[in-house]
């Protein structure tokens, strides 16, 4: 049988073919990835609608000095990618010259004959080579006699010959060779020692650290990068305060380890921030700097608190030492903030299972949500949200508020008329007037549809206890759609006013109705049995309209026997002699009579039979639909958190002048209870809202039936004054009893089992063979 035997690569040809296949899998995917590309804005409008106040220029020449590294670093890495390509090619060149020596065995070429010579021939090209190659003469050569002994061989035996032409070998089937791709002094004895201190400096120290330092980095963050540690922390105050006010959440903002140099790296402290800090808390009043409550009342976070404020205020801060400190806390603000709502969602969550003691409330939530509008924006509670627009300060806002005109919302400020806003504005220029139109223009304009739904095969009513589904469609429109229309404002605020008063008198006829019907049910009858009832209504009137029919034929008929009986009885004068004959007659008719009325009757059962069967093939024709249309909605639901799941975030860029870093739009969408100031569902967060979306919430329905309200909010975390908020009423109904079905009834069937099993047995005794016989 034919072996195997390795070969290392002595030339360094099979070397050369695995390195260019392994520089080519790495090479081609990592170019496709990792090559720069440069971003093209398909909006020409975006340029003509830059802001050009003075902090979108600053930030704009920022961004632009912080993208400079990165320019350069894209440049080494063009280099660093055309210089492995040049290796690239010259390795497919190196293997195209590489000569694989495989040549077929031909016993006629090493003979000097051409192919299908003949015998004679043969055995005459053999007698001439072997005279002059044979070992005893002076040119010979064992070798070449060898191979020529060999060739004549394979051509005059017909055995040997056989064996040639099936394995191509006169010998039989040869070993096959298989080369390593690793050259020859790899496994030389003089470099072993070599060898092996690179593997063990490769395998035992180099990965080891690398593994090592990986998860010991790891392991002190959260899946969105922030310190486990601070996440603590969170969990500590929120549980401890659950109905904590604005300002407390700023402080245990600025508590948070990502500021403290021994938890990160990349905190500095210089010597400056002893006489810069103290300085700037004179300027910052309510900062509560004296309070002891650790880790509050440290210094890296009373400096953090102390540049969250100014950043409020918008204050001017040394650019060398706090600018630079404050651009990083405001940087790390947004993920901390994500990561209290979601402690916060989490303990709302634990305080329902009776895991958490206190429950956090919902201004809580709201006070963090707050914040993060806040600090994009960079202004304080008491600001004005028109102070989100460029070239607008707080001295050119008391002209927005007198007695002929009241703007206090930048939607209020839309809403005038071009002539007035242009008189209200006269002060600024074209420009800064252009500049405050655009911003105004690409504002989020959001439209928000809330349904509230129980899916349920059987019945969609909400019950105590069951899951409410409520779907909320989310349009997005830039809030140019709003100009030169009228003001809408006031007329909005007064139709909400006028909402909810409707709404609350609303309630209370239906708690009025509600108590009614419950009285008038309790005197009469339970409210099962006419619910019950109801739906053979129209059957039982059809039933009584042919019982109708049915007693004014027979009253014609009476009439035609009275009739009949005036013609018998002038027959009866002028026929004497037939009275027997004649109640023979009354006796047939009153028969036919009574088999009418029966036949009559036996129709109006076959036909409300009838009405039964169509209506219960008109039921579970519909019940069917109904099933197809759940499973259709459960599906779709799968398809659109998929969709979320895989969809790119990116929604719309924000107008944030004093926030460092490009912002895109983020909503968050959850229900709550406003009267009893609790968190019904987690805060979903949106950032993929660009033109519409589609969002599923859902919570568990009361415990005791009665009329709930609830509100569906959606809250933008960057811009003030952008919030919206929809009610919603749920009708909660007692839940069902559900009977017990017969085939969820094992015990009965499992004692019936035992008892067959004690009476029979496996093992059958001579009594009983008895017995049976």
């Amino acid at each position: 049988m034919p072996g195997m035997q390795f070969e290392y690569d002595e030339e360094g040809g099979t070397f050369f073919y695995f390195l260019f296949s392994l520089w080519g899998l790495v090479l081609i995917p990592a170019t496709y990835y990792f090559w720069p590309r440069k971003s093209v804005d398909d909006d020409k409008d975006k340029k003509k609608r830059e802001c050009n106040c003075d902090p979108c220029v600053i930030k704009r020449h920022q961004l632009k000095s912080s993208t400079k590294w990165n320019r350069m670093k894209e440049k080494v890495l063009k280099v660093v990618f055309i210089i492995a390509w040049i290796i690239f090619a010259l390795l497919a060149y190196k293997v195209s010259q590489i000569h694989i020596e495989y040549q077929e065995y031909d016993p006629y070429a090493e003979l000097g004959l051409d192919v299908g010579a003949t015998k004679e021939e043969i055995k005459k090209a053999y007698k001439k080579l072997s005279l002059k190659y044979h070992p005893d003469k002076p040119t010979g050569d064992h070798k070449k006699f060898m191979k020529i002994a060999k060739a004549y061989t394979a051509l005059t035996d017909e055995e040997t010959r056989k064996i040639w032409e099936e394995s191509g070998d006169p010998d039989g089937p040869g070993v096959t060779r298989f080369g390593i791709a690793l050259p020859k002094w790899i496994v030389e004895k003089q470099n072993s020692m070599w060898v092996l201190l690179v593997y063990g400096l490769l395998f035992m120290v180099l990965l080891p650290v690398v593994v090592g330092v990986w998860w010991y980095r790891s392991i002190k963050f959260s899946k969105d990068q922030v310190l486990l540690d601070t996440t603590r922390l969170y969990y500590y105050f929120f549980q401890k305060n659950p109905n904590m006010i604005l300002k407390r959440v700023i402080m245990v903002l600025a508590g948070s380890f990502e500021f403290d140099k021994f938890h990160n790296a990349e905190i500095v402290e210089r010597p400056s921030d002893n006489e810069e800090v103290p300085m700037l808390i004179k300027r910052l009043p309510n900062l509560d700097e004296k309070n002891k409550e650790k880790p509050l009342c440290y210094p890296y976070s009373v400096k953090a608190r102390a540049l969250l404020h100014a950043h409020f205020q918008r204050l001017d801060l040394p650019p060398d030492t706090l600018a630079i400190d404050q651009a990083y806390v405001v940087k790390k603000c947004p993920y901390l903030i994500n990561e209290m709502i979601n402690v916060i969602a989490q303990l709302v969550a634990g305080a329902h299972r009776n895991a958490v003691q206190y429950m956090p409330r919902l201004e809580t939530v709201e006070n963090c949500m707050k914040l993060s509008q806040m600090l994009i924006q960079a202004v304080d509670v008491r600001t004005s949200p028109l102070l989100q627009l460029p070239h607008l300060t707080q001295d050119m806002l008391k002209h927005f508020t007198t007695k002929k005109r009241h703007i206090q919302r930048i939607r209020d400020l839309i809403g005038m008329k071009e002539e007035d806003r242009r008189s209200l504005l006269r002060h600024m220029t074209s420009d800064e007037y252009r500049d405050i139109i655009n911003v105004c223009a690409t504002l989020p304009h959001v439209k928000m549809e809330v349904h509230s739904t129980v899916l349920d095969d059987e019945d969609t009513s909400i019950t105590a206890g069951s899951i409410v589904t409520v779907n909320v469609s989310l349009t997005r429109e830039m809030m140019e759609v709003l100009f030169d229309k009228e003001d809408l404002s006031h007329v909005d605020e007064e139709r909400d006013n006028l909402a909810i008063a409707n709404e609350e008198t609303e309630s209370n006829k239906d708690q009025e109705n509600e108590t009614e019907d419950n009285v008038e049910a309790k005197e009469k009858a339970p409210i099962w049995h006419k619910q019950k009832k109801q739906p053979k209504k129209k059957g039982g009137n059809q039933k009584n309209k042919k019982v109708k029919q049915a007693y004014n034929w027979k009253a014609a008929a009476a009439t035609n026997a009275t009739a009949n009986d005036k013609k018998e009885g002038k027959g009866e004068s002028e026929k004497q002699g037939n009275e027997v004959a004649v109640k023979d007659d009354e006796e047939d008719r009153e028969e036919n009579d009574n088999d009418s009325e029966r036949a009559e009757t036996d129709e109006e059962t076959n036909a409300s039979d009838g009405e039964d069967r169509s209506v219960d093939k008109s039921e579970s024709s519909r019940g069917h639909e109904e099933d197809e249309e759940q499973w259709r909605k459960y599906q779709e639901e799968a398809k659109k958190e998929q969709q979320l799941d895989t969809k790119v975030k990116e929604s719309h860029p924000v107008h944030c002048p004093y926030y460092g870093e490009e912002k895109q739009e983020g909503w968050w969408l959850y229900v709550c209870d406003k009267k009893s100031h609790m968190l019904i569902t987690a805060p979903v967060q949106i950032l993929t809202l660009k033109d519409t979306e589609e969002m599923t919430l859902k919570f568990s329905a009361p415990h005791k039936p009665g009329l709930y309200t609830y509100t569906v909010v959606l809250r933008s975390d960057c811009y003030v004054d952008f919030d919206q908020s929809k009610n919603i009423r749920l009708d909660v109904k007692e839940a069902k009893v559900i009977d017990d079905h017969p085939q969820w009834d094992f015990v009965d069937d499992e004692e019936d089992k035992d008892k067959d099993d004690e009476t029979d047995s496996d093992y059958s005794t001579d009594f009983d063979e008895s017995d049976d016989d």
